[in-house]
């Protein structure tokens, strides 16, 4: 069954469409969830509700675009919600924003490493980290999204990035000094 098709059953709700697109999509979308959300198991439950809400919402696709972007939006959104309702930003003048830059050496650190820094980030620095630095938003998308000025989505990269360099600069003596 192509993918246009199945879109349709799913519009009619088949719920044996309904499973197959889930298991085309899932795996990818899970890994979506795992970025926004601050464990496993938040991740699954963003996971179910992003699928809840793309089979809720199907008739509203209408063939324009990439349908793999309108489940990536869907999730994003999805996991956002959460954070939302929250008061998990500090609302900061664009002045004090000051921009630091993490250059990391691939030989020098692992990705698995890295990854787990980024997650373990807090939520309202690691959630404008990923739009910004990884899905590639505009600070004026993610202010709409997350309902918080431009200024302080520019306040929590900065903050993100400085924890992470400082993080990486800590990794990076500890491997020096274990190698002595």
């Amino acid at each position: 069954m192509s993918l246009e098709q199945l879109i349709a059953h799913c519009k009619t709700h088949d719920t044996k469409a309904q499973e197959e697109l889930y298991k085309l999509f899932s795996s990818k979308l899970f890994s979506i969830c795992l970025k926004y959300s601050n464990s496993y198991a938040q991740a699954e439950d963003n996971l179910q509700d992003a699928f809840l809400t793309i089979f809720n919402k199907i008739e509203q696709y209408k063939g324009k675009g990439s349908f793999e972007g309108w489940l990536k939006r869907i999730t994003i959104n999805t996991a956002l919600q959460r954070y939302r309702a929250e008061k998990v930003f500090n609302i900061v003048n664009e002045n004090e924003v000051e921009d630091y830059e993490i250059e990391v050496n691939e030989d020098d650190i692992s990705l698995d490493y890295l990854l787990k820094a980024i997650q373990n980030l807090p939520d309202r620095y690691r959630l404008v980290f990923n739009l910004y630095v990884l899905d590639g938003y505009s600070h004026k998308d993610i202010a709409n999204m997350l309902k918080i000025s431009v200024g302080t989505s520019k306040s929590n990269l900065s903050r993100a990035r400085q924890i992470l360099k400082e993080t990486v600069e800590n990794y990076n003596v500890s491997e020096h000094i274990q190698s002595l």
